[in-house]
């Protein structure tokens, strides 16, 4: 099983800067140093189910949304990512990246 802790990184990121915190802040409610909180937002490091549920309970966020759509194999990998991004570009941008989306679905990859 391949999980991209990238993504999960990234939610907790998101998560964090929805509460306002700095990575010192959850370091200081989870008991780690602020570099652990770096390489995890950063998908440097796997994190263990442990810490997951301490960072989710501190963010006030699920481990579900932190996790779901993160196996590289999963139907829903990214989905949340680039719905995110698709919403947040003006509609000629969504074109370009629609565009951009179909020219690499055509495409054969030897």
């Amino acid at each position: 099983m391949n999980i991209d802790y990238k993504i999960i990184g990234q939610r907790i990121k998101d998560a964090r800067k929805r509460q306002g915190w700095t990575q010192e802040r959850l370091s200081e409610e989870i008991d780690v140093t602020t570099v652990f909180i770096s390489r995890v937002e950063r998908g440097a490091t796997h994190i263990n189910l442990r810490r997951l549920a301490q960072i989710s309970h501190a963010l006030n966020t699920s481990i579900e949304y932190l996790i779901a759509g993160s196996e590289t194999k999963s139907p829903n990998y990214l989905d949340k990512e680039l719905y995110e991004t698709l919403v947040n570009c003006s509609p000629e941008k969504q074109r370009l990246i629609y565009n951009i989306a179909q020219m690499v679905s055509n495409a054969r990859f030897v």
